[in-house]
């Protein structure tokens, strides 16, 4: 790992912010980072636990490990299947010939969704504890050429001693690195390694030196989020930048809590020499809707399509009822043209007293958007709570679920339905379904497009990158669904954003807590199979 102290970069000192971590971080940071309802954080996120406990240990033990009278649950193929739903099938029909109950008899649907999960989350090696995020985990490099089923490929350092938290990165015509990193800023990094901490971008917190990352949650706010480039960047130099912006005079609901009301704002502007200047405010919300919550669910992300509209992530900065309130930012895909204005064509411009720049909404946490240009599809990766992590097909207006519904269950093993709490008409027929899901939740952060030329193989195909499960993953489509998933990386560290770069090479940025990572995918050969089951 590089020495923190030895990056080549100019550094400016911002505010500090501590926020202490309590002794239950690891259950506050869970419902933060994969953020459930409104309840989460009073969650027994014990629950499923004692409900195996009850039900299964006694036969397959209490770490899975299986007992006299059952086999092992974990390290081995299962007869009926190793998904969540081929699972839960098997834990619903029981083997009455084998000894197992028939558990549908007995357990809910709920409760036997729960049981699949909990038991794929141990098959998946997904921990619990302080260790749920597996922040701290060793980083992995792959020694050597890497072989996966269609290309083969290598894994290089580009950047190391970044922050322990980047954000998200973008690339210039030159191929230079334009890097977020949640508690620094902007930094352009030059093809030739030489980094460069651009001065003057907005206001954000720094990290105070005892703030403590064991356990891979930062729960402040006022972050450096996303960065996108124009698409005729050549011509005009805008970079858009999102951030927590601080609001010091706005209501602090929580007298409590000790951190100052945010939230998320995209702003535009050139580099000039090593400075931020030309500052225009894009998209921005009223005072009235800042909160404190923290920046860990403020999404940020942005892309481009294809004719000058820029699409903005806003993740759930406040309670649920508002992520299916069309009146409040939180929860939704925000799209304006690039210098900010309202496109007439937009779904709910014309409703009166609704936020004119939504796009779609129902959105639980998304980490990841993309947009297609061959096929003009928007793409978005999100969050669910435990299991029913989720990409998207973006839609005009389209409603995807959140807090209504998920094919996840709460933390504590309850059934997903808010649209009873909130009193929210719910018609299962509306809301948007998932083109792919996972769960257990590998926490989904970037997903692409690839329409490179370097992994020819790859072509149109999803990549898709995790933070929990530290996985990369490979998606291919046939007629719009999901026809074969496989995991290119393992143990790379948690995947903050994923990019295609200039010449198609794959670009990765990673986390960790002795610095994070810039990693390179490129192929040493031109060698590929054109059938999926390999070479």
């Amino acid at each position: 790992m590089g020495d923190m102290m030895s990056r080549q970069r100019s550094r400016s000192a911002g505010p500090a912010l501590f926020l202490a971590l309590l002794a239950s971080v690891a259950g506050v940071a869970a419902a933060a980072e994969q953020q459930a309802d409104d309840s989460a954080l009073n969650q027994d996120m014990a629950a499923m636990g004692r409900l195996y406990g009850e039900h299964c240990a006694v036969c397959h033990g209490e770490q899975l490990q299986g007992a006299a009278q059952g086999v092992a649950l974990v390290g081995r193929e299962l007869t009926g299947g190793t998904t969540a739903a081929e699972i839960e099938a098997s834990i619903g029909r029981g083997a009455p010939d084998k000894g197992m109950p028939v558990w549908s008899q007995t357990l809910t649907p709920v409760q036997i969704r729960a049981l699949a999960i909990y038991v794929g989350e141990h098959r998946a090696g997904f921990k619990e504890g302080a260790g749920v995020f597996r922040f701290s985990d060793p980083l992995v490099m792959p020694a050597g050429v890497v072989r996966s089923e269609r290309h083969d490929f290598r894994v290089a350092v580009v950047a190391e001693g970044l922050d322990p938290l980047p954000s998200s990165m973008a690339f210039l015509p030159d191929g230079a690195v334009l890097l977020t990193e949640k508690h620094v800023g902007l930094t352009r990094i030059a093809r030739n390694g030489r980094r460069t901490l651009i001065a003057g971008t907005p206001r954000i917190l720094g990290r105070a030196p005892e703030m403590t990352l064991s356990a891979g949650m930062d729960l402040s706010n006022g972050w450096m989020l996303g960065v996108a480039v124009h698409p005729q960047f050549r011509r005009n130099g805008w970079i858009y930048l999102s951030y927590g912006d601080l609001c010091d005079d706005c209501p602090r609901t929580d007298p409590k809590n000790p951190m100052v009301p945010s939230m998320t704002r995209v702003v535009r502007g050139r580099i000039r020499g090593d400075r931020w200047v030309d500052e225009q405010v894009i998209w921005s919300a009223a005072h009235e809707h800042y909160t404190q919550q923290t920046d860990l669910i403020g999404g940020g992300r942005m892309v481009f399509d294809d004719a000058g509209h820029l699409f903005i992530v806003i993740g759930m900065k406040n309670e649920n009822d508002g992520v299916q309130d069309l009146k409040r930012p939180w929860g939704k895909i925000h799209r304006v043209y690039d210098d900010g204005r309202i496109p007439a064509d937009n779904p709910f411009v014309n409703r009166p007293g609704v936020l004119p720049s939504i796009w779609s909404y129902g959105h639980r946490n998304p980490q990841g958007i993309d947009f297609d240009e061959r096929t003009r599809l928007l793409w978005a990766a999100e969050h669910g709570p435990r299991g029913g992590d989720e990409v998207n097909r973006i839609l005009p207006g389209r409603n995807y679920g959140w807090p209504l519904t998920s094919r996840g269950v709460h933390y504590d093993g309850t059934k997903v339905d808010g649209w009873k709490k909130y009193g929210v008409p719910y018609d299962p027929s509306a809301i948007e379904q998932p083109v792919v899901e996972f769960t257990p939740s590998p926490a989904l952060s970037a997903v692409i497009v690839y329409r490179g030329r370097r992994f020819r193989a790859w072509q149109d195909n999803l990549l898709v990158g995790s933070l929990k499960a530290r996985e990369l993953y490979r998606v291919v489509l046939e007629n719009g669904v999901p026809a074969h998933r496989e995991t290119l990386l393992r143990d790379i560290g948690r995947i903050r954003d994923v990019r295609q770069g200039p010449g198609g090479d794959l670009f990765l940025l990673v986390e960790h807590p002795e610095g994070g990572k810039i990693l390179r995918l490129t192929v040493p050969v031109l060698r590929y199979c054109s059938n999926r089951s390999g070479c």
